[in-house]
């Protein structure tokens, strides 16, 4: 990587580990965060690969309770500046090395747990601090503790995006084409049960009555190849704030029409 992209990539590194517990402008999210490393280092297309795998399989990974999540932060800086590594090195097989990356994730997330367990663990003496500057009325002092927190949490995904920048890509391109046929085949379809576990999320997130002919039009619609992306963006955004607008003139006339308040609903219980 030339200088100027080794600087963007550990700066989207940074804004990821603190977006990771901010959680305000979803940096650490895998479609923005693989984007971004695709954008500056050249790949755009290949980020945005990348990005959309992972956040399907990044659907299902939330905190419950004291239990934390894996860390997506990690998995997609550290997984896109592997991708990115190996585009750069000249791989032959673009593919592989998405799904090669696909697989790296899992296993940094998992240790992206243990980089956050140190950090949350140095916190807890500089809320103890804070609560000390608390006693004092020093706000100032809660400010410096709070950001000086926060960018120790920029800095858990910055240091290790850092030291992966220097590797070399000619090493990264050997590793991919020294992996044997059956290990890249495996790849091949980890990945794609990712894409697969990921839609079946979606579904059953979506899986309603009212939902449900949206679900269908969308498969009607996607074979129109003179549809682009934006689009189907598009007219889906339409489809939505037609399904709003009736839910909200439901919402209205509920009580006077002795309906459900769903305009769908009642349409579809009248089929069944």
């Amino acid at each position: 990587m030339n200088p100027i992209s080794i600087v963007l990539v550990i700066v989207v590194a940074f804004l990821a580990g603190m977006e990771g517990i901010l959680d305000e402008w979803e940096f650490h999210q895998p479609i923005v965060a693989c984007t971004l490393i695709g954008l500056v280092c050249g790949h755009p297309t290949e980020g945005i690969i990348l990005g959309g795998s992972l956040q399907l399989m990044a659907l299902g990974w939330a905190n419950i309770g004291a239990a934390v999540a894996p860390d997506a932060a990690l998995a997609s800086v550290a997984s896109g500046i592997i991708l990115m590594l190996a585009l750069n090195g000249g791989t032959s097989d673009v593919t592989a090395a998405i799904n090669t990356a696909i697989g790296a994730a899992t296993a940094l997330s998992v240790a992206g747990l243990f980089l956050t367990m140190i950090c949350r663990t140095l916190a807890i003496p500089i809320v103890h601090a804070m609560d000390a500057a608390a006693e004092k009325a020093d706000f100032a002092a809660i400010d410096r503790l709070q950001i000086g927190a926060i960018c120790m949490q920029g800095a858990r995904i910055a240091i290790p995006a850092a030291a992966l920048c220097f590797i070399p890509a000619q090493a990264v391109t050997s590793v991919l084409e020294a992996m044997p046929a059956w290990l890249s085949g495996g790849m091949t379809v980890g990945g794609g049960m990712v894409a697969a576990v990921g839609y079946a999320m979606v579904i059953n997130m979506m899986a309603t009555k009212e939902t449900w002919p949206f679900f269908a039009l969308g498969f009607v619609m996607a074979t129109l190849k003179e549809l682009t992306l934006i689009a189907l963006g598009l007219i889906g955004g339409c489809f939505a704030i037609l399904y709003l607008g009736l839910k909200e003139l439901a919402k209205q006339g509920a009580g006077a029409a002795g309906g459900s308040g769903d305009p769908l609903g009642d349409i579809l219980d009248d089929y069944e």
